[in-house]
């Protein structure tokens, strides 16, 4: 199955979709956005990076030499084909399977950037030393809180087709990373 780039793929979609439903049905809580960004930023890196291991190792194996381009295009294609059935799959859950779920992702979302603002303001504010300073940063304050405002986040939707675009537009940059690494290193030297 190793030797099949689709076969790797969709394994890999499978594995990364029960990351996404075991963060839906035991981390479901207050903390379920954090959750998920953790999962997103840990665990599935590191499952992207076995199954391209495992796949461009397994070439190897089997032929010998590689190119840089077969290495590539050995580890880029299982991280894409799993990338995009995976956003696709959470984009449908999210939008038209369970919208309470993606009402409380955007509100986690909402929360938590105005506990940073206000963590970072409370910080700054205390190591500022005139009343001036103070006073400025007061302002900015309040101004960057109403951006969080009910009227103005109601109709805020981090999980629509434009940002997932956008998301799957990075995660494409860590699978061109990842596999011109593996490229690199798996690919024959020829010593001339």
């Amino acid at each position: 199955m190793i030797k099949n780039v689709y076969a790797v793929g969709f394994v890999l979609f499978i594995a990364n979709m029960l990351v996404f439903f075991a963060a839906y049905f035991f981390a479901y809580n207050t903390n379920y956005f954090n959750t998920s960004m953790l999962l997103n930023a840990f665990a599935l890196p590191a499952l992207y990076t076995i199954a391209a291991y495992l796949s461009v190792n397994s070439l190897k194996k089997e032929k010998g030499s590689l190119s840089f381009k077969d290495a590539f295009g050995r580890a880029f294609k299982p991280m894409f084909i799993a990338g995009l059935l995976s956003m696709i799959s959470i984009f449908g859950f999210l939008n038209f399977v369970d919208t309470d779920a993606k009402d409380t992702l955007n509100f986690q979302f909402v929360e938590r950037n105005k506990k940073e603002l206000t963590e970072i303001y409370q910080k700054q504010r205390s190591i500022m030393k005139t009343e001036k300073e103070k006073q400025d940063l007061d302002k900015d304050y309040q101004k960057s809180m109403q951006s969080f405002s009910p009227e103005m986040v109601k109709d805020k939707d981090m999980f629509n087709f434009r940002q997932f675009t956008y998301y799957f537009a990075a995660v494409l940059v860590f699978y061109t990373i990842l596999s011109t690494f593996f490229g690199s290193f798996f690919r024959s030297r020829v010593e001339a």
